[in-house]
């Protein structure tokens, strides 16, 4: 992952195909592992496996994701060079004078229809990425919420102020609508009296 990581920030070489089936084949590798590991858990591990399993499979989770946000910086950051390439082709190839030649328009609007798709392909491989993001902070958040229910469980004292907390926050709900039902309702009546 770090020589990856690497070859990210620097200019790509051709190498990174090699790489990427590497780090592919060692994710599967993890999976595979993790997957023994709860079938042996689930089948009477103990508690400390269960912990260890767990944390394994937030590493595999981490590693996956770190993987595929390099992997899809490095796309873009490919996409962005064959953008430049062929902007400079462009420029030298079809930057002639304006003339009533339907041969060279057609050129001209090939060229530019080929830079829009690749602005396109740019603009959807980071709205891919973003996806990525906003799933990890998701499965995060998951995550937090497994925890807290996990400890509100065992402690029986967190679990009553959890459960103080939403009958607090639906009271809260309740006054809250009341008040603006009751304002709309005097602001209707003020409206009908005028």
């Amino acid at each position: 992952m770090i020589a990856y990581r690497k070859l990210v920030s620097m200019k790509s070489d051709g190498s990174e195909n090699d790489i990427e089936t590497d780090i592919e084949r060692s994710l599967k590798q993890l999976q595979q592992v993790n997957s023994q590991m709860q079938t042996w858990v689930s089948s009477g591990g103990s508690e400390v496996l269960s912990h260890t399993l767990t944390r394994h499979m937030e590493i595999l989770q981490d590693l996956t994701q770190e993987f595929y946000r390099l992997r899809s910086s490095l796309r873009v950051k490919q996409q962005h060079a064959s953008l430049l390439d062929l902007r400079d082709f462009d420029r030298a190839k079809f930057d002639v004078e304006e003339s009533g030649d339907s041969e060279q328009a057609l050129l001209r609007e090939q060229a530019a229809i080929s830079r829009n798709s690749g602005q396109v392909d740019t603009v959807i491989s980071q709205a891919q990425a973003t996806l990525g993001a906003l799933m990890s902070q998701r499965s995060t958040f998951g995550g937090i919420t497994t925890k807290i229910s996990n400890v509100s469980s065992r402690i029986p004292t967190i679990n009553h102020i959890l459960a103080s907390i939403r009958r607090k926050k639906s009271m809260d709900t309740v006054i809250l609508s009341l008040v603006a039902s009751v304002c709309a309702f005097l602001m209707f009546i003020y409206w009908l009296s005028k």
